[in-house]
C-alpha cells in the first residue's frame, strides 16, 4: 500500500494505522534531525498530492482486514508535512465517517497561521504539532524552514489554534544537543509554550538517523534542564516497542520498502519486523534492493540503517 501503512508501534499513540497523504519529503521544513533525510527542494505549495479516493480505498481495505482491537488510532502523518495536502480537511471528515477509531494528525504546525488549515484540523481527536524553539534564531537553526514559514507565523498559528480547537493538543519538543538544550533556549521555549497552553508536552530525542551527522541527543544535564524548565506538563517520550503489521505485503522486498520509506531501520530491526520470512530471505531482499538502487545504507550513531534510496543524508565526516 502506498498511502496507508501499519499498524505500527507509536510511542505516543499505541498501535497506529498511518495515513500518508504526501510523497517522500514533501515538506516546508528541512530539519537537521529528520530521520527521512534532507528536504530537497523545500516546498510550501498546498495541492492534492494523492487523490482522496486512492487514500480512502486503501484505508477501507486496511480497516477491513484488522480487528478493532488491533488499532488504537488512525494517524495522518506524512513522509513530509501532511497539511500541504490541500484536501486534508476532506480527508479527516471522510476518515471520521469510515471509522469510529480516534484520529490524530501529526504536523509541524507551520501552516496553522492559515485560518482554513486550522479549520481543516479541528475535526481531529488529537493534533500533535512541533514546537522545539522559542526564538526565531533557534527555529531557523533547527528546522531550516521555507522562507514563508517564519517563527512568528508558527507561534501565531499555534496560539490561534489553541483558542479554536476542542480536541487534544499535544505539542512535541525535539531536543538536539547544542541547539535548543541550553538554559536560555529552554526558557524561551517555555515562554512560548506558556502562551499556547497545550494539553501535553512530549519531549522527544533524535534516535533514528538524522539528516545531519552532527545531530546528537542532549546529555543528561540537558535533558534534566528541559524537564525542569518546561514544567510539569512536559515528559520524555521513550521509543515504542512492538512489531510492525506487514500482512498486506506479499514479499520481503515489498515489506522492507514500505517500512524504510518512513522508518529507516537497522538489519536486526528488520529481521524482528519481518518474522514471516527467514533471516536469509530478509538479507537476500536487502541485497536485491541495494543492487537495484531502491534502498541504501546510512551510518549514524555507530550503526548502519537501511533507508529509501531517494532520501538524502549529509555524509558523515571521515574518521582520522
Amino acid at each position: 500500500m502506498a498511502c496507508v501503512f501499519g499498524p505500527i508501534p507509536s510511542r505516543r499513540l499505541g498501535r497506529s494505522l498511518g495515513v500518508d497523504p504526501v510523497p517522500l519529503k514533501t515538506c516546508n521544513w528541512n530539519c537537521v534531525y529528520c530521520q527521512l533525510g534532507r528536504t530537497r527542494p523545500l516546498t510550501n505549495e498546498r495541492r492534492v498530492y494523492v487523490p482522496l479516493p486512492v487514500i480512502l480505498s486503501e484505508l477501507e481495505q486496511a480497516l477491513a482486514t484488522r480487528a478493532p482491537d488491533e488499532i488504537d488510532w488512525v494517524t495522518i502523518v506524512g513522509s513530509g508535512e501532511p497539511t500541504l495536502h490541500s484536501e486534508i480537511g476532506e480527508l479527516i471528515r471522510a476518515i471520521k465517517r469510515i471509522t469510529t477509531l480516534p484520529l490524530a494528525v501529526i504536523t509541524n504546525g507551520a501552516l496553522l497561521y492559515l485560518p482554513d488549515v486550522r479549520a481543516n484540523l479541528c475535526a481531529a481527536d488529537a493534533v500533535m504539532p512541533t514546537l522545539s524553539a522559542g526564538s526565531a534564531s533557534v527555529y531557523r537553526a533547527l528546522h531550516r524552514p521555507h522562507p514563508e514559514t517564519t517563527f512568528e507565523r508558527l507561534l501565531e498559528g499555534l496560539i490561534a489554534f489553541r483558542t479554536e480547537y476542542c480536541g487534544k493538543l499535544w505539542v512535541e519538543v525535539m531536543l538536539v544537543r547544542g541547539v535548543n538544550d541550553s538554559e536560555a533556549a529552554l526558557r524561551d521555549l517555555a515562554s512560548a509554550l506558556q502562551r499556547i497552553q497545550p494539553d501535553r508536552i512530549d519531549i522527544t530525542l533524535p534516535e533514528r538517523p538524522p539528516a545531519e551527522p552532527w545531530v546528537e541527543p542532549p546529555d543528561a544535564g540537558g535533558l534534566m534542564r528541559a524537564t525542569v524548565i518546561l514544567g510539569t506538563a512536559a515528559h520524555v517520550v521513550h521509543p515504542a516497542e512492538g512489531s510492525f503489521d506487514l500482512r498486506g505485503y506479499a514479499t520481503p522486498v515489498e515489506a522492507i520498502l514500505a517500512i524504510i520509506a518512513r522508518h529507516p531501520m537497522r538489519v536486526t530491526e528488520l529481521e524482528r519486523a519481518l518474522t514471516r520470512w527467514a533471516p536469509d530471505q530478509v538479507h537476500e531482499a536487502l541485497r536485491t534492493l541495494e543492487a537495484s538502487g531502491a534502498a541504501r545504507l546510512i551510518e549514524r550513531y555507530g550503526s548502519q540503517f537501511w533507508c529509501a534510496a531517494d532520501a538524502f543524508y549529509a555524509p558523515a565526516a571521515p574518521t582520522q
